[in-house]
């Protein structure tokens, strides 16, 4: 299968949910439906967004917690190790081998694990796009800490509320059924804008490639190496390159953000077409003022061209269906 097939497939699952979500709850505004999506995404319930997200986890979730967990344990098999994969990969950097060592797995154990959730349908492999490391000597070694860097494809839960699960809830899973939510809230209040940040990447890519739709995406996707990470990169048949950021905090984006974006650009030799910024809360007047052809500024009211046309027989079974 080659690789934007698999970027298509990727998109396309999450697009769907994303758009039943939408027809199924009708919330007020975008940044609602990402925020509340993030969470209860792929389950097919539906969701009162007119309630605070608190007092919907506590009663949909946090209160069905033993009915929510045979299901999710009957999704794993009641393997421990399949849990602690999805735990890992929930809270880590998403690279395959660090998920495996904060497991406690090897490559056999934990190759196993990966490729029944990968069957199972619970997560998806984002392929790394990084170029072996090549001595600038032909004939010469590579420096040690050059030679023992891995390349590692990273995991992208397929289902947002799975994630969410092995994020927020089963660190707190004594706690809970005690009925005691207090550290689960604590944490959720605190780290809710980190989770939701990679949620919101992968929706901005959805964005990305839905306004680039008429033309042929090569690739697209996150990159990273050993010393640079991006949101998103881009590229299409004719050569175009697309680098995006995307902040979903409380803060705007200012014009440092794009002084760094174009450092990494430097570094990677690139030379961007385009550069975007998906942001929550909008930007800063001095980058507003820099918006062209070469600078795109996006917020959360503008990922209503993803649901606009969606019909409610669009519609798709949740996860426990």
């Amino acid at each position: 299968m080659n690789y934007d097939r698999i970027v298509y497939m990727k998109n396309l699952k999450l697009l769907e949910q994303f758009r039943s979500f939408y027809v199924r709850n009708y919330p007020d505004d975008m940044e609602i439906q990402i925020d509340y999506f993030a969470i209860f995404g792929g389950l097919g319930w539906d969701i009162d967004t007119s309630k605070p997200i608190n007092e919907l986890i506590e009663t949909l979730v946090l209160e069905n917690f033993r009915e929510i967990d045979e299901s999710i344990i009957e999704l794993t098999s009641e393997n421990k190790e399949y849990s602690r994969l999805l735990r890992a990969l929930a809270v880590g950097d998403r690279r395959i081998f660090s998920a495996f060592n904060k497991a406690g797995l090897n490559n056999q154990n934990g190759g196993i694990a990966l490729n029944y959730l990968q069957e199972k349908g619970l997560i998806q492999i984002e392929f790394s796009r990084e170029e072996p490391a090549r001595s600038l000597n032909p004939n010469g070694p590579l420096k040690r800490e050059v030679s023992r860097h891995r390349i590692s494809h990273k995991v992208l839960f397929t289902y947002p509320f799975i994630r969410f699960w092995f994020y927020f809830v089963i660190p707190h899973v004594k706690e809970i059924i005690k009925g005691d939510y207090d550290n689960f809230f604590k944490d959720f209040e605190t780290r809710q804008n980190g989770y939701t940040s990679l949620v919101f990447e992968e929706l901005s890519e959805v964005l990305l490639n839905y306004n680039l739709r008429d033309s042929q995406i090569l690739s697209s996707g996150s990159y990273w190496d050993a010393n640079i990470e991006i949101d998103i990169l881009t590229i299409t048949d004719d050569e175009s390159v697309y680098v995006s950021e995307c902040k979903w905090t409380n803060h705007k984006v200012n014009k440092k953000e794009l002084h760094k974006l174009r450092e990494k650009c430097e570094r990677l030799d690139l030379e961007p077409t385009q550069i975007i910024f998906f942001s929550k809360r909008g930007f800063s007047k001095e980058l507003e003022q820099n918006q062209s052809k070469e600078l795109a500024l996006y917020t959360s009211h503008d990922f209503e061209a993803l649901v606009k046309s969606t019909r409610p027989d669009e519609m798709i079974d949740g996860l426990f269906n």
